[in-house]
């Protein structure tokens, strides 16, 4: 049971030759009778209204902004100028100096008007924190005004980056505690309560991820754990074609996953996705199996990078520490309205490395993975 080609390729590679034109006229058709159906603007709000699900080209690609949002933090107003602030790169690409101005000034109104919002959330003793951060984002706000009406490209790009940092900064000060409980079931595994950073030095550079713990706590919680156990170093790369994803954590031997030496049993990991508007993750089954086939996972393979759980195709519990990197196609598996999504659970995504992840072949290996930040947050069973 090799967690290889039979497991993530294959599976993907098989489902596009088949599934996808049905998928696709399929969407096209629900399309346009959503497009029908809302037509009729006098329909009585009582009666359904159909909404087209024809992937949009909106979708946020950005890993970093797909993070912000999936904090579990209140706060419209910080997460509207999050909103403005990011679409200004949208535009950017164009040079459509107005539609910037625009989001400058929308950010603007709500940074100074309504600043005592920004603050909602943020406990008393980050209090002095949240309000330099604020002060610092008005100016900023300030200055990509002055950058856009002089139409100064670059400038606006590294400022908005160092914005965004800041908003991201300030919602973590909202975050308090971790938004639910782990099924008991799963208490015999690590667990991942919040954020952690991992850096890992492979033979064609280095890559950083975040892992996402408030989406995938076990998910999470095992990778981490795998990796402080050292347990990537020295792994080679495998499963890498049609450039659609790479794979690692097969180790030597017979075994295809992480067998704990305390316990001489072998680590299974379940499915975990945690579902837009849902309070806690589904377990052990796909978006599929459960009947939700529309409803969207809150971390999504919508960036490149994306990091999952691999399984045995038949097993939605069979994962371990084998786990790969999703390179989407952008015809294919269009953000949006990714066939990966809901089928395998996503845990985190890479932030910096891209070329890197781009560039590796099956010749290459992991030198050593280590977490940089964020390791208090991995629980470990006999501490929880």
């Amino acid at each position: 049971m090799k967690l290889t080609k039979t497991s993530v390729f294959n599976w993907y590679k098989g489902l596009i030759k088949t599934s996808v034109l049905a998928i696709l006229l399929m969407t096209l058709s629900i399309g346009l009778s959503g497009a029908w159906w809302n037509f009729n603007s006098d329909a009585p709000k009582s009666e359904p209204r159909r909404q087209s699900i024809l992937a949009q080209g909106d979708a946020i690609t950005d890993p970093n902004a797909i993070l912000r949002y999936s904090l579990p933090i209140e706060n419209d107003t910080i997460q509207k100028v999050q909103a403005d602030i990011e679409d200004i790169s949208r535009h950017l690409r164009g040079k459509r100096w107005p539609p910037i101005l625009k989001d400058i000034k929308d950010a603007s109104f709500l940074i100074n008007v309504r600043g005592d919002k920004l603050l909602e959330g943020v406990y008393e003793e980050d209090l002095p924190e949240a309000e330099a951060l604020v002060a610092e984002l008005k100016e900023d706000i300030g200055q990509l005004r002055e950058l856009t009406e002089a139409e100064d490209k670059q400038g606006i790009s590294n400022l908005r980056g160092e914005s965004l940092k800041k908003i991201t900064r300030l919602e973590t000060l909202m975050v308090h505690g971790f938004p639910f409980e782990v099924p008991e079931e799963y208490s015999n595994l690590p667990q991942l309560l919040g954020r952690a950073t991992v850096e890992i030095e492979t033979t064609k550079g280095n890559m950083t991820v975040i892992v996402d713990g408030y989406s995938a706590p076990v998910n999470g919680g095992n990778f981490v754990d795998l990796v402080q156990r050292g347990f990537y170093d020295g792994l080679e790369f495998i499963d890498i074609e049609d450039n659609f994803v790479v794979q690692i954590g097969d180790p030597p031997g017979p075994e295809v996953g992480f067998v704990d030496p305390d316990s001489g049993e072998y680590r299974a990991i379940p499915m975990e996705i945690l579902v837009e508007g849902e309070d806690e993750p589904l377990y052990g089954m796909t978006l599929e199996d459960a009947g939700l086939y529309l409803d969207k996972p809150v971390i999504p393979f919508n960036a490149y990078g994306a990091m999952a759980l691999a399984r045995p195709a038949a097993d939605p519990n069979g994962g371990s520490s084998q786990f790969f990197f999703f390179k989407f196609d952008n015809e294919l598996t269009p953000p949006g309205f990714n066939l990966m999504d809901g089928r395998y659970s996503v845990f985190g995504y890479l932030v910096e490395g891209k070329n890197v992840l781009q560039n590796l072949t099956e010749n290459d290996k992991i030198i050593s993975a280590k977490v940089i930040d964020g390791l208090s947050n991995l629980v470990k069973p006999s501490e929880s």
